[in-house]
């Protein structure tokens, strides 16, 4: 029996940079694939779109309604420092009470890395928050904490471009020196896939990163370099957290609510901790510089620079 046959997977938050893209995936591997968003918006031919916001329980059940597996791939970074957590925190207890009366199956929830300790930054802890609240339903949860996702139109991946190209020189914060584990979104898109297919890690939590661990650094000196540009960078002590994000603001077009989320939490150094996940869906890795040619192409498709 084929087995994408009868099953029906909801995809939430199936607009943003990581829900559209599996969408595609899924509807490519044959699977029966609903999308909730907020608004009308354009999916991949094949999908079925249905309204629902997570902040209205009322508009849940009838998305659920049949579901066998559901990803969760909803965060509220817009909503500004003070009530992102807050707003996180209700959509995903509103969830769990509308998955359990549907009698979902399974759910697969892709949060961030870091550190779990008191020193998490808002963004980080919230994301671990919703984890632990989704981890309380009746159905199985998946957690993938990745690291910095590379890809074209991703608030990373953006951040970085924005800035390598439009500033030769950096005068920066400490922050340049924290260690991360970039993963290409292609990547993410084939673990979170993969782990529809693979019963084993129904109910587990897995670490995903790219093949390399460098600093932010590094990062943004290899980035100038595929781009055939010069970038010195000059870190300073005293740039708090809270300038920086009005910097990044000023040379990006990242939003200043999701600079400052964005910013607080690169103190945190995010890296796998352990690769269980590659014994189970032992993908290819994406290279750093080959994720970063990919998104660039995909730039440039799109009309960018």
């Amino acid at each position: 029996m084929d087995k994408t046959a009868n099953k029906t997977v909801l995809v939430t938050g199936a607009s943003g940079f990581i829900g559209s893209r599996l969408a595609s995936e899924l509807v490519a591997r044959g699977y029966r694939v609903r999308c909730a968003v907020r608004r009308s918006t354009v999916l991949p031919e094949g999908a079925e779109a249905v309204t629902a916001d997570l902040l209205k329980p009322e508009t849940l059940h009838g998305a659920l309604s049949g579901v066998d597996t559901a990803y969760y791939l909803v965060h509220s970074m817009e909503a500004g420092h003070d009530s992102f957590a807050q707003q996180d925190r209700q959509a995903a207890l509103n969830f769990v009470a509308a998955a359990n009366a549907s009698g979902l199956r399974r759910v697969i929830y892709l949060g961030g890395l870091g550190e779990t300790g008191d020193n998490l930054s808002h963004h980080l802890a919230s994301r671990l928050e919703v984890a632990s609240i989704l981890q309380t339903g009746n159905f199985s949860t998946t957690f993938l904490r990745a690291a910095v996702i590379i890809g074209n139109g991703g608030v990373s991946y953006e951040l970085i471009r924005s800035l390598v190209q439009r500033l030769p020189v950096m005068i920066t914060p400490r922050w340049v020196t924290t260690r991360n584990q970039p993963i290409a979104v292609a990547d993410v898109i084939a673990y979170l896939a993969g782990c529809l297919e693979n019963e084993q890690t129904a109910g587990a939590t897995f670490d995903i990163g790219g093949p390399e661990i460098m600093t932010y650094r590094q990062m943004m000196e290899r980035f100038a370099r595929l781009m055939g540009r010069r970038l010195l960078i000059i870190p300073v002590p005293v740039l708090t957290p809270r300038l920086s994000s009005y910097w990044v603001s000023l040379f990006t077009p990242i939003q200043s609510a999701i600079a400052i989320a964005l910013i607080e939490g690169l103190k945190n150094e995010v890296i796998c901790r352990e690769n269980r996940i590659r014994e189970l869906l032992p993908i290819p890795l994406t290279s750093y510089d080959a994720a970063i040619k990919t998104a660039l192409a995909e730039n440039r498709q799109n009309g960018g620079r």
